[in-house]
């Protein structure tokens, strides 16, 4: 059952991000991106990855597409303002795909795949497993990290804030 179901993602993901390159309006473009990266966020719960599947939602389909829209809405695309592509320069774009897919099948075809679904630890990508290993063999390492992104943080605020000694240049009275 979960064979069928990792084709039917596999194909889902393959066909929106095909749908994502050959999209007229950007914002569809957008939108067919955030359904391949849902249904690669399948696939991470399929092999068993839920911490990687929920971060790859929250990060990319959350955050990044939403960025991504409204970068498109400020940009107020439209087909007035498209410069017109050459059949030169659509037919070099089609190249370079078709010698990307050649590089891809020759580096791809002596590799050996091993199957998906039959790993030796069935609790490798569990959240409660991450969380042992995090807190019990990495807990130096993580308290260290918090420390450098806390004096990140209280450098960005200490390089926002202004110093109230200087006052602002007015121009308008020179």
């Amino acid at each position: 059952m979960s064979q069928y179901l990792f084709y039917f993602l596999a194909f889902v993901s393959i066909f929106s991000a095909l749908l994502v390159v050959t999209a007229k309006n950007p914002i569809h473009s957008v939108l067919f991106l955030i359904v391949t990266f849902f249904a690669i966020a399948g696939q991470y719960i399929i092999l068993n990855a839920q911490f990687l599947a929920i971060v790859h939602i929250i990060v990319y389909a959350g955050a990044i597409m939403v960025l991504f829209l409204f970068v498109l809405m400020l940009l107020n695309l439209n087909k007035e303002t498209e410069p017109v592509k050459s059949y030169l320069m659509k037919g070099i774009g089609v190249l370079a795909g078709c010698l990307l897919a050649l590089v891809m099948v020759a580096a791809l075809h002596k590799s050996t795949m091993s199957p998906a679904l039959g790993l030796p630890n069935e609790d490798i990508g569990l959240v409660g497993n991450l969380g042992k290993v995090l807190f019990k063999e990495y807990v130096v390492p993580f308290e260290v990290s918090s420390l450098l992104f806390l004096s990140a943080m209280i450098g960005a605020v200490m390089l926002g804030k202004r110093d109230p000694k200087i006052e602002p240049v007015n121009e308008s009275t020179n």
